[in-house]
């Protein structure tokens, strides 16, 4: 198995980080610290360079530190067994510009996969509590840092679902020349949504059990969990939804079926985990869907992601640590990150994985 892994990063102005540089361990490296010290801001940085954009969803004004004009992330990479450099930048009021091996993406998207990496975060309870919109960006991160052609179509069919909805808001529903405009978009929809829905179809279908697999290890539990996929697409073509929803769109101001609402339904016992679901078995949900992110991309891309686990054992019971621990221990994995406000915790979990490690005080 081919793992991947950086080897040092320089962090220039990012977030609240204004000048640092590690050099990392190949195999585990943990970060302690008090909150607000910056621990969540160098993985962040991490995975920034190795997806191309931050975990959070952030705009650039956002990422670059306060006082300063500009943000700079430089990291040394191991890829498939070939040293990559990786450099992103941003200036205020700029654009982004990514950079491999001192040469510029086209298109950020460019880079997405070569580095597979996967963040586990107390944020990612977004995933239960949000709208579907969070468990569609779930699923496309995953199938898209194996699947460069379900990226692309995804790229393709959310420019035109925002034209198509520009038009709807600008517009009114008796106008021919309108009518004829969304009879294009919907052209290029109907073309693009089959393919996508196939995909993810495939994609639940392929992952579940590895969800499933990993829920049992983590909880030691006998609960019946399970992910499954919601779509428009399941009961009508994209052709007919369109067609359907025509009149409703003009009067929403946009397009209010397809497989931009799809979305994902996690159960516990056949009850809805955000309504039935303890704190605990919530916690241990997510980082079960998160550790099968890390098992689904390992076997699809044959190299180990880098795992980035965010201050995940807090309000964890020292049973779940342990399993936790225990899974990452028996999955073979490549480089891992851990951070932390327990350094005595620290100290637990790498007696217990006895690999080459660092700590780093924040």
């Amino acid at each position: 198995m081919i793992s991947n892994f950086i080897k040092k990063i320089s962090i220039i102005n990012y977030k609240n980080i204004e000048d640092k540089e590690f050099l990392f361990d190949n195999k585990i490296n943990c970060l302690v610290g008090n909150n607000g010290v910056g621990k969540t801001n160098i993985l962040d940085s991490i995975f920034h360079l190795c997806v191309g954009k931050s975990y959070f969803n952030l705009r650039n004004d956002q990422i670059i530190n306060k006082k300063n004009d500009y943000m700079l992330i430089e990291g040394d990479f191991v890829c498939n067994d070939k040293n990559e450099k990786i450099v992103c930048s941003i200036k205020r009021g700029g654009k982004k510009v990514l950079k491999r091996n001192n040469k510029a993406y086209k298109k950020l998207s460019g880079h997405v996969g070569l580095i597979p990496v996967v963040l586990i975060s107390p944020y990612d309870t977004d995933l239960i509590n949000d709208g579907s919109f969070e468990r569609r960006k779930f699923i496309d991160s995953i199938i898209s840092q194996n699947n460069k052609t379900y990226l692309n179509q995804l790229i393709d069919y959310n420019k035109i679902i925002q034209n198509r909805n520009k038009l709807l808001k600008n517009s009114n529903y008796n106008t021919k020349t309108n009518l004829e405009m969304i009879d294009v978009y919907d052209e290029e929809l109907i073309k693009l949504s089959s393919p996508i829905h196939e995909i993810r179809k495939s994609f639940i279908e392929e992952f579940e059990p590895y969800f499933i697999e990993k829920y049992k290890q983590i909880s030691s539990e006998t609960e019946n969990v399970s992910v499954s996929y919601k779509s428009d697409l399941h009961e009508k073509s994209m052709k007919e939804l369109l067609k359907d929803s025509l009149k409703k769109d003009f009067i929403l101001q946009y397009t209010s079926s397809g497989i931009h609402k799809d979305d994902l339904i996690f159960n516990i016992d056949s009850y809805s985990i955000k309504k039935f679901g303890s704190q605990g078995q919530q916690k241990s949900f997510i980082i079960a869907l998160k550790l099968a992110q890390f098992e689904y991309l390992k076997e699809k891309t044959g190299s180990s992601p880098i795992l980035l686990m965010d201050d995940i054992f807090d309000k964890l019971d020292f049973n779940r640590v342990k399993n936790i621990v225990n899974i990452v221990n028996d999955t073979s994995f490549g480089q891992l990150f851990i951070s932390d406000t327990d350094s005595d915790r620290v100290e637990k979990i790498l007696n217990t994985l006895n690999l080459s490690s660092k700590i780093f005080n924040l």
